[in-house]
């Protein structure tokens, strides 16, 4: 019965993606033609005016302003879910370098399903590719990364809290990624003092400068709030890597190895030599910049998906408005029209007008759902990472790609909003335009 489910499923599901296809390569092959018919109407000087379409849409304000709100507030849906996405990813993809790696144990998702042994670790550090730290020993950090789970600071009972990472370092880590700012100081080693996070800052109990967090059934002392420039690191809470193998049971095991490279260019002969020695046969090699990228690509697309199938959804209603705000606009100014194909306009230049007002209609009311998605920039947000399992704290972020797509995204819904009414007012014949019916 399970199979028989998931079949049926996927069946669906492809049946919807198919027809959202068709139906998409329609509406861009109909565009197309009306693109053409636009051309040879330019060659020829036989449009209608652009601003004859403009102070049409103002004479019926209530009905345009109501359909555009419609529109606007897919518009706004639309660029928030690519905003969220795009947030997360420049989160995760700006924490590390390309200019370290990390050594992970082989199959490891993250860092807190890895393992690597101390014996393992010296291996590591002796690679050749791995520049020289302040000592002049190779730069090679040990990192224990646990999860814990944290109660909001406004949480009516122990239940309600998220999982945040907690992450044991030394003094090479410091030298591997110096916060760009540090309120307080840095954690003490051999002490139960942190340092957590700008964006857990008030989020949660004890997260603050000079309070106390409870966690591994030891008090914590917050000494020093850092600031990693908007990346993963901003979520997280450091402290001195002894220390937590201690409460977290975990010596003698690190998670992860974090190295300094030489240059770029040395991943490839680090990566090659790890895969090549049969002592190291249980590790592999990443650039830090991949791997935390990779940790967004599930959420990513799963956040996509959802939102983006709202979207179309809500992009159907928003469509049935602007037609019928078109159907309207036709019935309204029939004499209109015929008037027009008196004076000697040929039906597609009824047709192409009537297309473009509704697209203008489109534009606008995108540019309105635009301008209200942008305000989210200003805030910053938390959501569950589900690949990591980790409250991960970003800002929605803005691109021109978002802004091309979003004001794409409300000029296709004005043209599918206003194709049919325009194919209306097209064939309507000149006498009886002219009569009003």
């Amino acid at each position: 019965m399970a199979k028989l489910i998931q079949i049926g499923t996927y069946v669906v599901g492809s049946l919807i993606v198919f027809g959202l296809i068709a139906m998409v390569l329609g509406l861009v092959g109909s565009a197309l033609a009306i693109g053409a018919m636009s051309v040879t109407l330019l060659v020829r000087r036989d449009w209608v005016p652009l601003v004859y379409n403009v102070r049409s849409l103002g004479v019926r304000k209530w009905t345009s302003a109501l359909t555009a709100a419609g529109l606007a507030l897919v518009v706004f849906v639309f660029a928030v879910v690519l905003m969220l996405t795009s947030g997360i990813q420049h989160t995760l993809r700006t924490t590390g370098s390309d200019e370290n790696a990390k050594v992970i144990r082989k199959g490891s998702q993250t860092e807190v399903q890895s393992g690597v042994t101390p014996d393992l670790l010296r291996l590591v550090s002796a690679s050749p590719g791995i520049a020289p730290g302040k000592d002049g020993q190779p730069l090679a950090s040990p990192e224990l990364v646990v999860l814990i789970f944290a109660e909001k600071s406004n949480a009516k009972d122990d239940t309600e809290g998220s999982n945040v990472n907690v992450r044991g370092v030394g003094a090479r880590a410091l030298e591997l990624h110096p916060p760009a700012h540090l309120e307080g100081r840095m954690f003490q080693p051999g002490t139960s003092e942190i340092v957590i996070g700008k964006g857990l800052v008030g989020r949660f109990k004890g997260m603050r400068l000079g309070e106390s967090a409870r966690f591994a059934r030891r008090d914590w002392q917050v000494v020093g709030v850092m600031d990693q420039a908007g990346s993963g690191y901003d979520s997280e809470v450091w402290g001195d890597i002894e220390q937590f193998e201690d409460a977290f049971a975990r010596r003698p095991t690190f998670s992860s190895v974090t190295v300094k490279l030489t240059s770029r260019s040395a991943f490839d002969e680090l990566k090659k030599h790890i895969e090549g020695d049969p002592m190291m046969n249980s590790l592999e090699a990443r650039r830090e910049s991949e791997y935390w990228a990779a940790q967004s690509e599930n959420f990513s697309l799963f956040v996509n998906f959802l939102g983006i199938f709202v979207a179309v959804i809500f992009a159907f209603g928003a469509v049935l408005g602007a037609m019928i705000t078109m159907y309207a606009q036709v019935a309204a100014r029939t004499r209109e029209i015929g008037t027009l194909r008196a004076l000697g306009f040929r039906r597609r230049a009824v047709l192409v007008s009537f297309v473009i007002e509704s697209v203008l209609l489109g534009l606008g009311s995108g540019g309105i759902g635009i301008a209200a998605a942008s305000v989210f920039q200003f805030f910053s947000f938390s959501t569950m990472n589900f690949q990591s399992f980790s409250e991960v704290t970003f800002r929605f972020h803005l691109t021109p790609g978002i802004v091309v797509a979003s004001f794409l995204f409300a000029a296709l819904m004005g043209y599918a909003g206003g194709l049919l009414p325009a194919m209306r007012a097209a064939r309507m014949p000149i006498v009886q335009a002219t009569r009003g019916g």
